[in-house]
């Protein structure tokens, strides 16, 4: 098939890469997989370093500059199937295919849990769309709920992860290979820096627990850089935070921490983080927003407490430092359900299928 990703936002994050990692391995399989975003995103970017054709395309905004270039580009290269992902670029290729005499299918991939709102406008967006992928179940429910759209077309994929990258590793030596001290234990967590993944309310966490030998590893770029570096301040713990910055391993990462903690408190699907994490077999601290549960089983794959609760994340960090017996069990049951529910592999089999059905 001929299959066009359009994305809008600029931003970096799960969403991206999974565009980034489901092209890539739709290619592989055969299929002719390109990229409009726009020129200045950094999906532009690092579709060249994944082997994704990209076009530049002025869809960041809805504008009527921008739905003419993509009416153009959709005449021109006539794919078999859109997949769009964000708000801007939906309309735009809604509105272009519209107007065409011959258009393409559409796919409408829904990343967050962001609530979406029941009026005429999202009803008929939605139902331009042969198919509606949503990364979790619990979003799709709220699509078909909130806007009327018949269950049949409304499908839950969440991100695969390649189970052979994410694997679990001799921890001392991945500590030494990221530069970290294996003297320490490390508490780390990896995503992009955003308010709504709780890093202010881990390092309140943090700072409560009182242990020489633990350090806390935070991986990723974003907003909110600026006020995270503010509290380590204000919070007295510059000598035991590590800002790592953005990566292109979080793997080697992930295999060096001794505890992941993913404290999210909106907008999430399945994060790739939390599914990452599961693979290298860490025991994980949680929450039970957006499409989280439908990963994680608490007491079993990893502990979940309410979001927002500096306490409860300190607790359950505690426990499972104290508690080896409990945190391998934790890891081990949640690598094997990780590798079960949520290979790469799968991914591009129900991508595929949903791509050859719209068209």
């Amino acid at each position: 098939m001929k299959i066009l990703h359009t994305e809008a936002s600029c931003g970096w994050g799960g969403q991206e890469i999974r565009i980034l990692e489901e092209s890539s391995g739709l290619i592989a399989r055969g299929h002719a997989v390109s990229i409009a975003c726009p020129a200045h995103a950094r999906l532009a970017t690092e579709a060249t370093r994944y082997g994704v054709p990209v076009t530049p395309l002025p869809i960041e905004f809805k504008t009527l500059a921008g739905l003419r270039a993509l009416r153009r580009h959709l005449a021109a290269t006539r794919p078999d199937v859109v997949n769009t992902h964000s708000s801007a670029d939906s309309w735009l290729v809604a509105l272009a295919c519209a107007t065409l005499s011959e258009s393409p299918a559409i796919v409408r991939t829904r990343h967050i849990s962001a609530p979406v709102s029941a009026n005429f406008a999202n009803r008929w967006l939605y139902r331009q769309a042969a198919h509606v992928a949503t990364t979790g179940e619990s979003l799709r429910r709220h699509l078909v709920e909130t806007l009327g759209l018949d269950p049949a077309q409304v499908l839950s994929v969440p991100t695969g992860i390649d189970t052979q990258r994410f694997a679990p590793a001799d921890k001392a030596g991945a500590k030494v290979a990221v530069g970290l001290d294996p003297q320490h234990r490390h508490l780390g967590i990896v995503a992009t820096l955003r308010s709504w993944k709780g890093h202010l309310f881990l390092l309140d966490a943090f700072a409560q627990l009182a242990r020489p030998d633990l350090r806390l590893v935070i991986v990723g770029e974003g907003p909110m850089r600026g006020p995270i570096e503010e509290k380590i301040a204000a919070l007295g713990l510059g000598e035991r935070v590590i800002l790592a910055g953005q990566r292109s391993d979080p793997e080697r990462w992930l295999q060096a921490l001794d505890v992941f903690c993913l404290p999210s408190y909106a907008n999430e699907g399945v994060p790739q983080a939390i599914l990452q994490a599961m693979l290298c077999a860490l025991p994980i601290v949680t929450t039970p927003v957006g499409a989280i549960l439908e990963a994680v089983d608490d007491q079993r794959s990893a502990l979940v407490v309410a979001p927002k609760d500096a306490n409860a994340l300190a607790k359950a960090i505690a426990r499972l430092l104290d508690d080896t017996a409990l945190a391998a069990s934790l890891g081990a049951e949640a690598r094997r359900v990780a590798s079960a529910d949520f290979s790469k592999a799968s991914m591009l089999d129900r991508m595929a299928a949903i791509f050859t059905q719209a068209a």
